[in-house]
C-alpha cells in the first residue's frame, strides 16, 4: 500500500482539503484500497482534535467533498519512516519537515511539484482570508492530485491498476 501524507501549518485548511481532494481522487478511480491517505501539521498543536476550518469545510462541501471528520494532528518523527510520500503546503513546511526528516528527507515534496503548468509552487494559506482563498486552494489541490495520482501509477501501480 502506497502511504501519502499531507502537511501544512495548522492541519485545518490545506492538508485536510488534500486529504479530501486525493481521497475522493482515489475513489474516483478505484484505488482507495492501494493508497492510504492522512494528513498533519507542522504547528498542530495549536488545533489538536480540532475539526477542519468551516470555512475549509464549505469550500469542499461546494465540491461535493465531506472532510468533517478529519482531526488536526501534530506531525510525528515517526511519520518519517510510516509514509512514502510527504507532500507540504509551502516552502516554510518544506524546511520544517525536512528538518524532522532528515534521513528521509528525500521522501518530502511540496505539493504543487505535482502541478508544473501552474505558476505557483506553492499553496498559500487561505487561513486569514476569505473563501476566495479557499477556492485557490482548491483549485491548486486538484491539479496537483491528478499529477500525483499519475506519479502513483508510474511509481507503484505499474500492472496496470
Amino acid at each position: 500500500m502506497v502511504r501519502i501524507l499531507f502537511v501544512c501549518s495548522g492541519n485545518i485548511c490545506r492538508s485536510p482539503i488534500s486529504q479530501g481532494v486525493f481521497e475522493a481522487v482515489l475513489r474516483r478511480e478505484g484505488l482507495e484500497d492501494e493508497v492510504f491517505v492522512d494528513s498533519a501539521g507542522t504547528h498542530a498543536f495549536y488545533h489538536d482534535g480540532e475539526p477542519p476550518d468551516p470555512r475549509a469545510q464549505q469550500s469542499a462541501e461546494a465540491r461535493g467533498l465531506q472532510i468533517g471528520s478529519q482531526r488536526a494532528r501534530m506531525i510525528e518523527p515517526e511519520d518519517c519512516q510510516t509514509f512514502d510520500y510527504m507532500l507540504v503546503a509551502d516552502e516554510g513546511n518544506l524546511r520544517t519537515v525536512r528538518g524532522l526528516c532528515r534521513n528521509n528527507s528525500n521522501k518530502v515534496r511540496l505539493f504543487l511539484d505535482y502541478a508544473p503548468r501552474l505558476p505557483e509552487t506553492e499553496i498559500p494559506d487561505p487561513y486569514y482570508g476569505g473563501p476566495d482563498g479557499f477556492e485557490h486552494a482548491m483549485d491548486l489541490i486538484e491539479e496537483a492530485s491528478e499529477g500525483l495520482l499519475a506519479d502513483i501509477r508510474e511509481r507503484h501501480l505499474k500492472s496496470g491498476v
